[in-house]
């Protein structure tokens, strides 16, 4: 391990000597300068971990070489000394960024102790910076969090698209995050400053749709008192995200698609062509394929939506994130209820480990913001939760959550030959759960 580089600065020798010999018994390596100047030479070259700069100094001060050094690094570790009629340039000293100082004479000890305290506040802020750098890694957009080879997938597309103004179709099951995906593109995209408008076309009634995209006149009909914008029109210089595209009427589908052709509609009533500029993310958990072909859904709309396209995977595929995501919440309903429920049980995160989630994120969001509600001690248990409720265990097996459980890990040992380490490691549970698992439900090799 490198030792901790210290500097000097000092315009007596004494000073320069005697500070260094302490220091230097201390187990650091020791650097020195006879004036700031010589110092900012060394600083060019060399990066310290800690300076010691005296105040009151021949040519530059070290007031000056302070302003010098925060302004090149400013997590600079600098510590000024002082006589005690020069306590005013400490403050401003400390004003400027510096560290702490020493006021003269002091002795060896209190030196010694100012370093080891200044060493353990660095360390501890680089920690910090290191675990929020790896947060970041792992959750890189808006409130996505995935440490799974599928979401470092998703994250990596949703990186190398944000940046074309192309549109974007995402697919996936209910409850996967595709607005949060979508939510991302626009945030890494350079439409970034300009609006994110969202509209949920499985929500609006079919005779609200129109307005809700384009808008209205007043006078076009028996409510419409005044002038309103549509989203269309609202996300000019910005984002249009269709959420459940499937679901808008055939009516609806040919005006879409005449507005993403020319980039021009009329609000309703109106007379006048708008003009739009805006990228438009549309997403579906509709097999629009399928729907096509039953004539549901406009071919030539499709291709239009289907520019670049991505499919966001459903939770039982990215079991791996389940813990992040599980604590996510944990964090955040216990925080919003304020309740010291600050852990989930091994028990309870070996058995959301097994379940399906057929619901998704949504499913395991409402699940943990209910065992909060509900937990009577600082840990979840599995009882807290809705999926693994008393009720549930004691109904037969047959149609239960049990009995599923059952034969998917009974399947997961067949397929890997009942290795118990291989199946533990494919189920995201450790060997003695999973013993606990074939114990309970009478499960051998033979069937």
């Amino acid at each position: 391990m490198p030792k901790t580089k210290i500097l000097i600065v000092d315009d007596e020798l004494i000073m320069r000597e005697s500070l260094g010999g302490w220091l230097e018994r201390d187990g650091y390596e020791v650097h020195k300068a006879a004036s700031g100047e010589e110092a900012l030479e060394l600083i060019r070259n060399i990066r310290f971990d800690v300076l010691l700069v005296d105040i009151k100094m021949n040519g530059m001060s070290g007031i000056d070489l302070l302003k010098e050094v925060k302004s090149s690094d400013p997590d600079a570790a600098v510590v000024m000394i002082t006589a005690y009629g020069s306590i005013s340039s400490s403050i401003e000293a400390m004003k400027l960024g510096a560290q702490d100082y020493l006021l003269k004479p002091f002795d060896p000890n209190e030196l010694g102790v100012l370093i080891e305290k200044i060493l353990e506040s660095r360390a501890k802020t680089l920690e910090n910076l290191y675990l929020r750098d790896q947060y970041r890694e792992r959750t890189r957009f808006e409130s996505m969090i995935g440490q799974s080879p599928r979401m470092q997938e998703i994250f990596n597309l949703i990186e190398d698209i944000s940046p074309i103004d192309s549109t974007v179709l995402i697919t996936g099951e209910t409850g996967t995050g595709k607005g949060l995906a979508a939510k991302a593109i626009h945030t890494q995209s350079p439409r970034c400053e300009g609006p994110f408008m969202g509209i949920n076309c499985g929500a609006i009634p079919e005779h609200l749709m129109e307005s809700e995209l384009f808008g209205y006149q007043k006078g076009a009909f028996t409510d419409a008192k005044e002038n309103k914008k549509g989203k269309l029109e609202l996300a000019n210089g910005g984002t249009l995200f269709l959420d459940e595209i499937g679901e808008i009427s055939m009516r609806m589908q040919i005006d879409l698609l005449r507005v993403l052709e020319d980039r021009v509609f009329y609000r309703v009533g109106g007379t006048q062509p708008i003009e739009s500029d805006f990228r438009i993310i549309a997403a579906t958990n509709m097999d629009i394929e399928t729907a096509i072909k039953k004539g549901q859904f406009r071919e030539d709309l499709y291709y239009r939506l289907n520019v670049i396209s991505f499919k966001m995977p459903p939770l039982r595929e990215r079991k791996e994130d389940i813990p992040l995501l599980a604590k996510q919440f944990l964090f955040r309903f216990s925080q919003e209820m304020n309740r010291e429920v600050n852990r989930i049980d091994r028990d309870t995160m070996d058995e959301m480990m097994l379940y399906e989630w057929p619901g998704n994120i949504r499913e395991l969001e409402n699940a943990v913001e209910r065992a909060v509600v509900v937990c009577k001690s600082d840990s979840i248990i599995p009882g807290d939760l809705p999926i693994f409720s008393p009720e549930l265990r004691e109904q037969p097996l047959s149609g239960t959550l049990m009995e599923v459980e059952k034969e998917h890990i009974r399947k997961t040992l067949d397929s890997n030959d009942w290795n118990i380490s291989r199946s533990a490691k494919a189920l995201g549970i450790d060997r003695s759960t999973l013993y606990s698992k074939i114990k309970k439900y009478g499960l051998s090799g033979n069937g």
